[in-house]
C-alpha cells in the first residue's frame, strides 16, 4: 500500500481518491511522475485551446508530434516502434494517460488525436507482418502520420460479423468496395485499418488491411455531428480501392479475432475517459454551487443540491473502484475473453453515469449550461457528448447483451 502527498483539484470528488492522500494498492512513484508530466503538459498545451479548437471544429495536426516530443503520445506503445514508456510500464500508467488527457481535451480532439492510434494501430502490432511493423507503426506512434479505424458501415454497426465492404484478390493485390460511416479522424487520416470482408457470411469471413488513405478511389466526406466537433468523423466510400496483398493484417478471413480483442481495450479506454467526464461535471457543478447564491444562499448551501452531487460522486467512485479493479485483473495477465463481459458491463454504467451527471450538474448550472462559453461550458459539451458514449464501441443494448451471454444467462 502507498500514500502520495495531494494533487490536482482540491474540490471533493474532482480527483480520483488517491491523488488525494488515500492509500493506494495500485500505484507507485513512477505513477506519480508520469502523472504530473501528463497535466502539466495538458494545461500548457491543451487547456488553453480547446474552446477554440471546438468552435473551429478542427484541432491543429502538429498536435501528435508536439505530444510525441513531450514524451506523452509514445508512451503506451513498445520502444521497439517508437515508443517512450515510462519506467516499468504498465495498464496504471495508460489508465492515468486516458484519464488525465480526459480530464483537459475536449471529446473531438481526445478522440481524434489519442484514441484514434490506440484503436487502429494495434491489430498491426499483434498480427500485421514485420515490415509493417517497422515501417509504419514507428511513423504514427511518433506522431509523423495518422491512422484510423474502418470497421462501421451505413447499415452495420456494433453487429460487426454483419459487414458488407469486400475485398476481393486480384493477383499480387485486392480490391475493396464498400463504405464506412463515423470513421473518427477520417478527415486527417494518412493511413485506414479497415476491415472487409474476403470470404463466407459471419465473423469467419472477415480480413483486415492497411490502406493508404490518399489511395485512387478513396472518397472521404465530413459528417457534421451532435458532439465531437473537432473529430474529424468522416464517411469513407471504397470504389475499386486497389490494395497491396502484402498490406493484409495477419491471416486472411481471420480479422475477426483481432477486432473482437481490440474492443475490450477500446473499451476499458473509453470508460476510462468517460468517468472522468463525469467528475468534470462534478468538480465544476461544486465551484459554480459555491459561489452562485439564490434565495439568500448560496447554492451549495441548499441540501436539494448536496443530495444532486451526493448522487454524481456515488456513481463516479464506484465506477473508479471497478476501473482500477479491472485493470489489475488485466495486468495480471488475466483471460481477455473472462474480461469482456465485466468490461460491457461497466462501459454501460459509466455512460449512465456520464449522461446521469451531465444532467445533473446542467440543473446546478441552470441557464449557464446551455451556453457554449463561460462557467457552464464543458458542462454544455460534455452533454452533447454522452450519446456517443453510450453507442460507440458497442452500444448499451449489445453490451448488456454481451454480458449475460458470457454469463452464460
Amino acid at each position: 500500500m502507498s500514500v502520495f502527498e495531494a494533487f490536482g483539484s482540491d474540490i471533493p470528488y474532482a480527483e480520483p481518491s488517491w491523488y488525494r492522500g488515500f492509500s493506494t494498492p495500485y500505484y507507485n512513484d513512477s505513477h506519480v511522475n508520469f502523472r504530473a508530466k501528463v497535466r502539466d503538459w495538458c494545461e500548457k498545451e491543451i487547456v488553453p485551446n480547446v474552446e477554440e479548437w471546438e468552435e473551429n471544429q478542427d484541432y491543429p495536426r502538429d498536435l501528435h508530434r508536439k505530444c510525441y516530443e513531450a514524451g506523452i503520445y509514445g508512451a503506451i506503445w513498445p520502444k521497439q516502434y517508437g515508443g517512450t514508456p515510462p519506467e516499468n510500464f504498465d495498464i496504471f500508467h495508460e489508465l492515468i494517460y486516458w484519464d488525465e488527457l480526459a480530464r483537459a481535451t475536449p471529446g473531438g480532439a481526445l478522440a481524434a488525436c489519442f484514441l484514434t492510434i490506440k484503436i487502429a494501430l494495434p491489430p498491426i502490432l499483434y498480427m500485421g507482418p514485420r515490415w509493417m511493423k517497422e515501417q509504419v507503426a514507428p511513423e504514427i506512434i511518433s506522431g509523423k502520420k495518422i491512422i484510423a479505424l474502418c470497421i462501421t458501415e451505413p447499415q452495420v454497426g456494433s453487429d460487426v460479423s454483419g459487414l458488407t465492404t469486400t475485398a476481393v484478390r486480384d493477383g499480387d493485390d485486392y480490391i475493396i468496395n464498400g463504405q464506412k460511416k463515423f470513421i473518427t479522424s477520417g478527415m486527417k487520416a494518412d493511413y485506414f485499418t479497415v476491415a472487409v470482408r474476403t470470404g463466407k457470411e459471419g465473423m469467419g469471413g472477415i480480413s483486415l488491411f492497411l490502406v493508404d488513405a490518399h489511395a485512387p478511389g478513396i472518397r472521404v466526406r465530413k459528417l457534421k455531428t451532435q458532439g465531437w466537433l473537432s473529430s474529424n468523423t468522416a464517411h469513407v466510400l471504397f470504389d475499386e480501392v486497389r490494395v497491396p496483398a502484402k498490406n493484409l493484417i495477419g491471416q486472411e478471413n481471420m480479422g475477426f479475432l483481432a477486432i473482437m480483442l481490440n474492443f475490450n481495450h477500446e473499451r476499458f479506454t473509453g470508460i476510462v475517459m468517460t468517468n472522468r467526464g463525469s467528475r468534470n461535471c462534478i468538480e465544476d457543478a461544486i465551484a459554480y454551487a459555491r459561489v452562485r447564491s439564490t434565495f439568500g444562499q448560496r447554492l451549495i448551501d441548499h441540501q436539494v443540491i448536496r443530495h444532486k452531487i451526493a448522487e454524481m460522486a456515488t456513481r463516479v467512485e464506484g465506477i473508479q473502484a471497478q476501473i482500477e479493479q479491472l485493470a489489475f485483473q488485466m495486468k495480471q495477465g488475466v483471460d481477455p475473453r473472462l474480461l469482456g463481459g465485466p468490461l460491457a458491463l461497466l462501459k454501460v454504467q459509466a455512460t449512465k453515469a456520464a449522461e446521469f451527471c451531465a444532467r445533473e450538474a446542467s440543473q446546478i448550472f441552470g441557464g449557464n449550461s446551455y451556453l457554449r462559453s463561460g462557467p457552464g461550458a464543458r458542462v454544455e459539451r460534455t452533454y452533447r457528448e454522452v450519446r456517443v458514449g453510450a453507442i460507440g464501441g458497442g452500444s448499451e443494448e449489445v453490451m448488456l447483451d454481451l454480458a449475460m451471454k458470457q454469463a452464460r444467462l
